[in-house]
């Protein structure tokens, strides 16, 4: 086996975070890349042997370029559907055309990418997620190494957007108001298909330079998908009423309270209903022969490993998990704009092992140790607000933090374990917000605990929200601070202090 290694970008995803530990087992030398090396190494397969990690970022040419150096492929599995801000499309397009610079640079000689199945027709024009996702496949091929495009349209398997969509819709809806789309016929693929569909055309050249569709056996309407799964997890069968006023924006913000998927996410995969994904070559089967999973199994499969928390990867698994510039302790006092500081530190006695347990296992269900029902409020707001809200939880419900993990409406920034947990803030807000925990030993039995809120505002918008809710953070805090104390058999040496900054 050439021991060149084998670039995946992507590689905390969805489809990359599942790829990555097969082609190690398949003997590859793989190099992951991405914005954090934490969120890498803290996957499963983050210190394999074979693996080599790599900071790139899909729109720093220069990192990019240093990460493919010395590759012999790369897998190119990124997109920007859940980005709420900037166009996906075009941001998309600018990783695309960085790619191609890159694979020149580095001379690789092939690159494998995952796009979107489906054709632009009169009638029915491609979404623009679907449309992006055909240039994506274009533009790559402009550079000199030979790109394989796969085509797929949904993918079902634990933890996808296309199954947990089903899976919200159908479980909580006994009655479904739907879009027209869904007499719309598709070609489902399991996720272990996807996998060894794209680890196949590594293996054999002769997939070099093609684009071909992939798909499962069944071809059916999203209709009969929602009643696949409804018979799989034994709910009884969905009343499915098409009715032609609800339009793909107002189902995606429907869609969006009924799940905890992004609404950019969701807006992406609604628009993309409307057109018929289908394969229409079986190229693929000649020259990856293996044995395809049908619709129904895969929904059995992945509600399987749902039900018994063994889900791989998620698509909440698709996040920024770098620090922002402004809140880094190497700058000077001066730099980064304006922002504000609260929180307590208090010093317990008792086990600061134990401490560190209760701190690591926040969030989900276990809640936040006080005042859930404010909590539930305010991510019942941001749902409002179209963003993730609560029902995210705690990732494959995990005792330990891993950096990268979503978590309720935060995402997991940095893990020193017994020490440090650090949250950056997804739900929507005016500015950026951060969350820290910090475990200090002063001595044996003594530990310094504290909890604090940075916050980053956005113009005077960001300035009154912060102070609207300052009364609340006090409240909170404090107890919180109290209640993680008592949760681990600890007793307040010195009562909570409160920590209260602003910098200008």
């Amino acid at each position: 086996m050439n021991d060149r290694p084998i670039l995946v970008l992507g590689s905390t995803g969805y489809v990359g975070g599942r790829l990555v530990p097969l082609l190690l087992d398949k003997g590859y030398t793989v190099r992951a890349a991405g914005r954090s090396i934490d969120k890498i190494k803290g996957r499963s397969w983050g210190n394999h042997a074979r693996l080599q990690v790599v900071q790139a970022d899909m729109h720093d040419s220069a990192s990019l370029k240093k990460a493919a150096e010395g590759c012999r492929a790369a897998f190119y599995l990124v997109h920007s559907m859940s980005n709420p801000g900037r166009d996906f499309a075009e941001t998309e397009r600018d990783a695309a055309y960085s790619m191609v610079d890159a694979a020149n640079h580095a001379s690789l000689e092939r690159i494998i990418y995952l796009g979107g199945l489906g054709e632009d027709k009169e009638d029915v024009p491609l979404s623009k997620h679907l449309r992006s996702r055909a240039e994506v496949g274009r533009i790559l091929q402009l550079g000199a190494a030979q790109v394989t495009t796969l085509r797929a349209a949904q993918i079902i398997g634990a933890g996808s957007s296309s199954f947990e969509l089903i899976r919200y819709l159908v479980d909580r809806l006994p009655v479904m108001l739907c879009p027209k789309w869904v007499r719309t016929k598709t070609q489902p693929i399991a996720i272990q298909n996807v996998i060894e569909y794209l680890a196949g055309c590594l293996e054999n050249p002769d997939t070099a330079g093609l684009t071909m569709d992939i798909g499962g056996p069944d071809v059916l309407s999203y209709a009969e998908l929602f009643r696949f799964y409804a018979k799989v997890a034994g709910i009884g069968r969905r009343a499915i009423i098409p009715t032609p006023f609800l339009s793909p924006r107002l189902s995606s913000f429907w869609v969006t309270l009924i799940t905890p998927i992004p609404i950019a996410l969701t807006r992406a995969l609604i628009e993309g209903l409307r057109n018929e994904v289908i394969c229409t070559s079986n190229t693929i089967h000649e020259l990856v022969p293996i044995t395809l999973i049908s619709a129904e199994l895969a929904i059995q499969r992945a509600l399987s490993r749902t039900e018994k928390e063994l889900v791989d990867t998620c698509y909440f698994d698709v996040g920024n998990a770098c620090l922002p510039e402004w809140a880094s302790e190497d700058d000077p006092h001066y730099a980064g704009g304006a922002f504000y500081e609260f929180g307590y530190k208090a010093r317990l006695q008792g086990d600061p092992k134990g401490v560190w347990k209760v701190v690591e296992r926040i969030g989900g269900e276990r809640g936040w140790y006080y005042g859930d029902l404010l909590w539930r409020i305010r991510g019942f707001i941001d749902r409002l607000l179209t963003g993730p809200g609560l029902r995210r939880g705690r990732p494959h419900s995990q005792e330990t933090a891993r950096v990268g993990d979503a978590l309720d409406f935060w995402r997991i920034l940095a893990v020193t374990p017994g020490e440090r947990l650090l949250l950056k803030a997804e739900m929507r807000l005016p500015g950026e917000a951060l969350l820290e925990f910090k475990i200090q030993t002063q001595w044996e039995k003594a530990v310094d605990l504290s909890m604090v809120a940075k916050f980053k505002p956005t113009g005077l918008r960001g300035i009154l929200y912060w102070y609207a809710f300052y009364p609340f953070h006090i409240v909170l805090f404090k107890n919180m601070i109290q209640n993680i104390s008592r949760e681990a058999g600890t007793h307040i040496y010195s009562p909570p202090k409160r920590i209260d900054k602003e910098k200008k």
